[in-house]
């Protein structure tokens, strides 16, 4: 059974935005879906769904990103192939559009997982991926909030750095063959110290996916979802609960919360292509849609 999953960002999305994040998520969904419908592979599903992601300055992923402590942008991006196990990704990525290309470059053809700073932006240059002017990923609204934040030349207190998450963008599908695909793109967390890493590009944490068993994004507050290995956290439930996606979901958050006390959510495809998700969040933007069903769910 073909399906797609899509998720953008679990935060607390403030009321204005909520009509954008719902028309991000509707349109990388049908971007993906039109590419399973037509016999389209389910990783050509997955980098076209985020690409359209990472193309809406809306999200917290390619253009719309949070800058860092330097007034930078760094992207981190992961893919994972449940099929052959293969996964690529990119972290603290500059000049660049897409890092979700370039992971799935990774992916297809280095022998290595992950490539992080000027050895990732070298890889995508090698490969023919176009450089990108660094003002051309700032949008406005980031600019002014980093400017806020840091009133002149003075650091943000920590309080003030945490009072803002439009975290990872995620995609997950099930192709015509039945290969399940996971991926995952963001500009990670505002005003982040130069050289942070979040659970996005980290296979395991942001991402997974195993035909055997399903595929998970995740997004939400790094750190912790990094700490409890929270896409395997859902996989391994998924296994061991007869491939109940939505439990397998629920039950990731649960341990985020109870072990480190943290906010996130996921969504999950099983190996029959049925769909599942989960957030502590006040809110998370996704959508979703199977051979089953008649219409999409889209949703915050």
């Amino acid at each position: 059974m073909i399906s797609i999953a899509v998720q953008g960002g679990a935060w607390d999305i403030p009321d204005e935005m909520v009509d954008a994040h719902l028309h991000g998520v509707r349109q990388a969904l049908k971007k993906g879906w039109e590419v399973l419908k037509k016999g389209g592979s389910a990783v050509d599903a997955v980098e076209s769904a985020i690409m359209i992601l990472e193309d809406d300055p809306t999200f917290n992923a390619g253009y719309g990103s949070v800058m860092n402590a330097l007034g930078h942008i760094e992207l981190d991006a992961g893919i994972m192939n449940g099929k052959t196990l293969r996964a690529g990704a990119v972290a603290c990525l500059q000049n660049f559009l897409h890092p979700i290309s370039i992971a799935r470059k990774i992916m297809e053809e280095s022998e290595h997982i992950l490539l992080a700073g000027v050895g990732a932006a070298r890889f995508a240059r090698e490969h023919g991926f176009k450089v990108c002017p660094a003002d051309t990923l700032v949008v406005s609204r980031e600019l002014e909030r980093w400017k806020v934040l840091y009133a002149g030349n003075s650091a943000p207190s920590e309080k003030k750095s945490m009072e803002y998450y439009g975290d990872t963008v995620g995609v997950v599908a099930m192709d015509k063959k039945g290969v399940i695909v996971a991926g995952t793109s963001t500009g990670g967390t505002p005003h982040k110290y130069p050289g942070r890493i979040g659970d996005s590009p980290l296979i395991g944490s942001g991402v997974y996916a195993d035909n055997d068993v399903g595929g998970v994004s995740a997004s939400g507050w790094g750190e912790g979802i990094i700490t409890i290995v929270m896409a395997k956290a859902v996989i391994d439930s998924m296994a061991c609960n007869g491939g109940n996606p939505d439990a397998a979901a629920k039950h990731g958050i649960g341990i985020l919360k109870k072990k480190v006390k943290g906010t996130g959510g996921v969504i999950a495809i099983n190996r029959k292509g049925e769909v599942g998700l989960a957030f502590s969040t006040p809110r998370m933007a996704h959508a979703y849609i199977t051979a089953k069903m008649k219409k999409p769910v889209v949703a915050i």
